[in-house]
């Protein structure tokens, strides 16, 4: 008689070594992608350290020609607007803007051609290298944008080299660079992971949640060896108590919700009123209409004692520590020199400048509440203003919290941030980088329809 088969031992040394072979945590494979990933976050993370330093200097030099004369700004900002139109009108194109519409469209379309066009090391190297030419010539842009851009194309360019061109893996790589980037950019680890999930992806995977947060933690590693445990405005002890002065929250909420909503509305491309006029203007003759709108951010300029040029960083840290707008409308000029800016179609990002705007127009709803910390309310209306702008709260939440580290200011934060981006929308239907990408793609869309088709029988 044949004995009967005895059932295999599931803690047998043949079973646990399946197990083991089967598991990520000792998968080649998965390793090979781990040590990418660690790889390319310390990239972000030293790119984004040296782009900020590169930043400062070269808008530390435009400042140091107008210590020689403000009156220079009239000969090297629109000609700098000039130069910039006519470099990113052919190859360079993607380098134009922000940056994060590129990430997040190459994020949402898997075609390797589309990919490599938004998020090559040539587009990557142009933007840092043009963004800095920005700022040389007075912009008022920032560089955030174009550092999630970079970081986004670093890890992109990285993957792909190494083999992971698949799409839904090339995608993780966009997204955990972008991620990193911005954390990177402004220290600020908390918010590189929820704009992740807010702006680029609009979901959280549990599959990615891993690879974000290792990104994120080495990139920002990476910048807090480098520049020390700092707060991007500095640290800032202020708090709204409750009672009337949550009457801020509200007048910040709507008054910036709107402001907002108008900015993102007046950058988005139309064929109809104000914005098809500037469209078609700029179709027309790009390189002038470039030089016209430097031309403009300098007329402003004049207006304002420390000028609307660079980011404003220095201004919205003054309004944070209390001190009063000279002019007493800063916030509103700031706002116009950003429409002059982007409508260029320059590089450069609108983070760092929506902040500088916030800040303004904070310091004159202090005036209209004499009983509030004036900081207090500068802080609520840069959050509100950037959430109204970006219609992502719980970002501008998120990032206002860590740029001041200020955690008191919490659930009033919240709460304006959420009343700017219900306000926004009565202005602005769309999150502003969402059409921005949703452009991006239809175009693509359009070319490839547009495109000859390939004949079957060659």
């Amino acid at each position: 008689m044949s004995t009967p088969e005895q059932p295999e031992n599931p803690r047998s040394p043949d079973r646990l070594r399946q197990l083991i072979a089967d598991h990520d945590l000792f998968s080649p494979q998965q390793w090979r992608r781990r040590i990418l990933f660690w790889s390319g976050a310390v990239l972000v993370g030293l790119a984004a350290v040296g782009f900020a330093r590169a930043a400062d200097y070269a808008f530390e030099l435009f400042r140091a020609l107008l210590v020689h004369g403000r009156y220079w700004a009239f000969v090297v900002t629109p000609a700098t607007f000039a130069v910039l139109a006519w470099l990113t009108s052919g190859a360079l194109r993607p380098t134009r803007g922000s940056g994060i519409p590129q990430a997040m469209a190459a994020l949402k379309i898997e075609d390797e051609r589309f990919r490599a066009t938004q998020l090559s090391l040539r587009v990557a190297i142009g933007k840092l290298g043009l963004t800095l030419a920005a700022l040389l010539g007075g912009a008022s842009v920032g560089r955030e944008g174009p550092t999630v851009h970079v970081a986004a194309g670093l890890l992109y360019s990285l993957g792909r080299r190494f083999g992971f061109a698949e799409p839904a893996a090339a995608g993780r790589f966009i997204l955990a660079g972008a991620a990193a980037g911005l954390a990177a950019a402004f220290n600020t680890p908390l918010a590189g992971v929820v704009f992740a999930i807010e702006e680029m992806s609009g979901s959280f995977e549990h599959r990615v949640s891993g690879t974000l947060l290792t990104a994120v933690f080495i990139a920002g590693l990476v910048s807090l060896g480098i520049l020390g445990n700092y707060a991007y405005f500095g640290h800032f002890d202020i708090a709204l108590p409750l009672g009337n002065a949550w009457w801020a929250v509200l007048a910040t909420g709507v008054i910036c919700g709107l402001a907002g909503g108008l900015f993102a509305r007046l950058i988005l491309p139309s064929d109809r009123g104000l914005r098809g006029i500037i469209g078609r203007l700029r179709a027309r003759q790009p390189i002038l209409f470039a030089a016209a709108c430097g031309l403009a951010l300098v007329l402003l300029s004049q207006l304002v004692p420390d000028g609307l040029y660079g980011t404003g960083y220095a201004q919205a840290k003054a309004l944070l520590e209390g001190h009063a707008d000279p002019a007493g409308d800063f916030g509103a000029l700031k706002f116009l020199g950003n429409i002059a800016s982007y409508w260029a179609g320059i590089p450069g990002g609108i983070f760092s400048p929506a902040l500088a705007v916030g800040a303004g127009l904070g310091s004159d709803i202090a005036r209209l509440l004499p009983g509030v910390d004036p900081s207090s309310i500068v802080l609520l209306a840069m959050a509100a203003y950037l959430s109204g702008v970006t219609q992502a709260p719980l970002t501008a939440t998120v990032i206002s919290m860590e740029l001041t580290a200020n955690q008191q200011m919490a659930l009033p934060i919240m709460a304006t941030c959420l009343v700017a981006r219900t306000v926004s929308t009565l202005l602005c239907r769309k999150p502003v980088y969402k059409a921005l990408a949703e452009k991006l793609m239809s175009e693509y869309e359009r070319q490839r329809t547009d495109s000859p088709k390939e004949n079957p029988a060659a």
